[in-house]
């Protein structure tokens, strides 16, 4: 089983993401869970939604405390040393950021990767300069970095599950899977 934790903010858009994500593998055949975990519900406040993704039932339930796969669509959530207290040994960290990521994870039992998904997100109108909305482009990186999911498959959950700027998400998550480099 692979468990997949979203870090967010309110509006960011972290709980679709984990939605999509586990539509897309499901469209894939896969057994999935999606849900997510509020603090206080408001918009800004910090956010956290998971993802397990298996080939068979899966029966575990509540929260997931180890991911696989740790994705942060705000770079100011970055806490390295929570996020790795909450990563499995060679997990995989997909940071939303422009800024290079250097000495922040002392353990080389985790990979990190940085990649500016807001650049793309607002350069296709989702969200403001201030406020972009990364997480369809966040999963077209996941893709990419990760191979759980087909780009194609994730587009086809995007495409069923996304009803505002349908054509902009879907444009910023093929555009973010083509510039990721694995």
């Amino acid at each position: 089983m692979k468990e997949v934790i979203f870090y967010g903010r309110g509006g960011q858009g972290a709980v679709i993401a984990s939605r999509i994500l586990a539509v897309a593998a499901f469209k894939e055949g896969r057994h999935v869970q999606a849900f997510p975990f509020f603090g206080v519900e408001r918009r800004g406040a910090p956010v956290t939604a998971y993802t397990r993704i298996d080939d068979f039932k899966i029966r575990k339930r509540g929260p997931v405390t180890k991911g696989d796969y740790i994705v942060i669509l705000d770079p100011t959530l970055l806490d390295m040393s929570e996020i790795v207290k909450h990563a499995k040994r060679d997990a995989s960290v997909i940071i939303n950021t422009n800024k290079e990521i250097k000495g922040s994870v002392s353990s080389g039992d985790v990979k990190v990767i940085a990649f500016d998904a807001s650049m793309i997100a607002v350069n296709n109108s989702l969200g403001s300069q201030n406020a972009p909305i990364v997480n369809t482009t966040m999963l077209g990186v996941f893709s990419k970095i990760t191979g759980e999911v087909a780009i194609d498959s994730v587009i086809d959950a995007i495409s069923e599950n996304i009803s505002v700027k349908k054509d902009s998400n879907i444009n910023a998550a093929r555009e973010a899977y083509e510039k990721a480099k694995k």
